[in-house]
């Protein structure tokens, strides 16, 4: 499948079109996060890398402003799917006490001819009027792709409205953040990656074992447990994913449930469980690094993926 087929297909599966409706408020409303970066396990070097390009500006702006920066700005998360990209935004927003505008494609992309590029408009506008403003594209492939592999007049017209707002965003606004998530960084269109746009690339891994951990713990909550020793079942879970966790768990309590109903009473979760769902699931996130290790070996001319290299080598994968 060729790299054009490949980006269809993803755009096929991923989007819907749809009318835009004016009397639709999901356009138009945003929140404000609680999560902070104190909810956020681990990823200190991702943090601190965020932590001075998007909020020390906003906490220091004099600082910032002796070497002639502003607020604001774009910011590129990138990395296995799963790995929580979209949480990681939302706890920006909550740092900084940021409204959170979250773009979903679906309520984008229109059937008429020139809505699509006017829904997002409104969009980066409604930010603007909120400052300060966090607005997160999840799955930025599926909007911004490459333009010489589109086929259609209008999927080239959106990627240029989103160029002509994040240059508006870099002209003439402060305090507006744009972060942007995608599991497939390199279907990106150049332009998106130049400065001003999307220019601090950060990767966001897979947890390491004491995140895993943690997220067991979270997913297990509230649940009827019985002698569970979650250090162990990290240790044996190596590069899953925070989803990859979440399912296991699933199946856990599929586990339990069924000697519920077989009992007639409520049976705890137990170690066997965890350990038996763990075993009969891989984690997603290798074959996403067997990709982006091979985009980082032979077609990384700018270096940009050197930490996917980076981690693979350290983690031992091969």
């Amino acid at each position: 499948m060729s790299d054009h087929d490949e980006l269809a297909e993803r755009r096929r599966k991923n989007l819907k079109l749809i009318s835009f409706d004016k009397n639709d408020r999901s356009l138009h409303e945003s929140e404000k996060p609680k999560e902070t970066f104190a909810d956020v396990g681990g990823l200190d070097d991702v943090k601190k890398k965020i932590r001075l390009n998007f909020i020390l500006p906003l906490q220091q702006p004099e600082v910032f402003a002796a070497y002639g920066k502003e607020a604001g700005g774009s910011l590129l998360l990138y990395g296995p799917p799963g790995c929580g990209k979209t949480f990681l935004a939302r706890a920006v927003a909550g740092e900084i006490e940021a409204n959170f505008l979250h773009i979903e494609l679906q309520a984008i992309l229109s059937m008429y001819s020139g809505q699509s590029e006017h829904n997002l408009h409104d969009i980066f506008q409604k930010a603007r009027e909120h400052k300060p403003c966090v607005i997160f594209i999840d799955e930025l492939d599926a909007m911004g792709g490459s333009r010489h592999q589109m086929r259609q007049h209008h999927d080239r017209m959106l990627v240029n409205q989103l160029l002509l707002e994040l240059d508006g965003l870099q002209a003439q606004n402060d305090n507006v953040f744009v972060i942007g998530a995608t599991n497939t960084p390199w279907y990106l269109d150049s332009a998106l990656r130049r400065p001003g746009r999307f220019d601090h690339l950060i990767f966001v891994p897979p947890p390491e074992e004491t995140e895993r951990e943690t997220i067991l713990q979270l997913k297990l909550a509230g649940k009827p447990m019985q002698g569970l020793q979650l250090s162990r079942i990290a240790s044996e879970t190596k590069f899953f994913s925070g989803a990859d966790l979440e399912q296991v768990v699933k199946d856990a309590v599929e586990s339990a449930m069924e000697r519920t109903f077989e009992t007639g009473d409520i049976q705890p979760i137990t170690q066997e469980d965890l350990k038996k769902a763990a075993k009969s699931r891989k984690a997603t996130t290798l074959e996403w690094f067997a990709t982006a290790k091979n985009y980082a070996t032979f077609s990384d001319t700018n270096g940009d993926y050197k930490t996917v290299l980076e981690y693979a080598k350290k983690h031992g994968l091969k």
